[in-house]
């Protein structure tokens, strides 16, 4: 047992339910490591005989949801956050959030957006309550592209933060509430009832909510996507493991395959099977990003995502994120 207070400790980080009770700085870091997936540091600022946090996480496919609850005031440091986007709505308390240069204090009328560049630094006032919610890079990305039908850049240009005292900020963060507490209920929150209904609100409701300034220059700029070309990206996205052909994707597409390819590199900049690829290897990366080296093997995650040449996988891998499979799964 992990945890204190007669509380479980924190399950598998794959687990979809993750709960911890504890007064011992040093669990609560590597708890906030599993969801983070990356190091994190916290440190109490006062007495650390004052410290007290308790976290209940629940994963959802690409989404994860953690009230969490800390009773002093404490740092916390989490490093290149690269995998995920994250955003963190105050319930009650202050925290003062430092990322990409930019200072944002966060409570109970404005949420903290980080995307997933660089460092975060995040700084906590007593009796803090909040609810801290990942979602995977891969999987924001293609709902922010299928809510405003372009192609666009990554990371997103999203804004610092967001106002949660009237319209759409107001309405997600309800969301994310009602959320958490239906599917902490559930023994398996994937399998509950309203589970996907849940996932598929949280993301397109924070696609319409985060600011978007448009006069990025990295803004969105390729034009609106056909039809044929979102029905088959929408086809590769719930079954990136099927093994799709170019036929086959040019009958979901409704159009012949010549045609198909020539709407994709208008419009996606690569061919489809190009673009499965680098859908499956973000998969990939994902997953092994969230294990732990005894809970999975490269070839397993690698074939359950529809790779079966386990050597040009690794190649396309390598050329792709500038280290091993093995490399990413050890020393994430």
């Amino acid at each position: 047992m992990c945890g204190m207070h007669g509380s479980p400790g924190p399950a598998a980080p794959g687990a979809g339910r993750q709960v911890l009770h504890t007064t011992d700085p040093g669990q609560a870091q590597e708890f906030c490591r599993s969801l983070c997936l990356r190091p994190v540091r916290i440190r109490p600022l006062g007495d650390a005989a004052d410290f007290a946090f308790r976290g209940d996480v629940v994963r959802l496919g690409g989404v994860t949801v953690t009230r969490i609850a800390c009773d002093a005031d404490a740092c916390v440091w989490v490093g290149e956050v690269g995998a995920a986007y994250h955003v963190l709505v105050p319930l009650h308390g202050t925290m003062l959030s430092r990322h990409g240069g930019t200072e944002v204090t966060a409570g109970p009328h404005r949420a903290a957006v980080h995307r997933p560049v660089g460092d975060v630094e995040v700084r906590l006032a007593g009796q803090c309550r909040l609810f801290s919610v990942r979602l995977d890079r891969p999987v924001l990305e293609h709902e922010m592209t299928m809510t405003f039908g372009r192609q666009l850049a990554s990371p997103l240009p999203l804004g610092a933060s967001f106002d949660l005292t009237a319209g759409p900020g107001r309405t997600w963060a309800a969301l994310v509430r009602l959320l958490h507490a239906d599917l902490a209920g559930a023994g398996d929150p994937a399998t509950a009832p309203m589970a996907r209904r849940w996932r598929a609100l949280v993301l397109r409701g924070l696609a319409l909510t985060v600011p978007f300034p448009s006069a990025d220059p990295s803004a969105p700029v390729r034009e609106l996507r056909p039809r044929p070309v979102k029905r088959t990206m929408d086809a590769m996205h719930a079954a990136p493991a099927h093994p799709f052909t170019a036929a086959e994707l040019a009958g979901i597409a409704g159009v012949g395959v010549r045609v198909l390819q020539e709407s994709f590199r208008r419009h996606v900049g690569m061919p489809p099977l190009a673009y499965l690829r680098r859908l499956r290897l973000d998969g990939v990366h994902g997953e092994l990003t969230r294990s732990e080296p005894w809970q999975a093997s490269v070839s397993e995650v690698a074939c359950r995502w529809g790779f079966t040449h386990l050597g040009r996988f690794a190649g396309a891998y390598r050329e792709r994120y500038g280290v091993s499979p093995s490399h990413t799964l050890h020393d994430h």
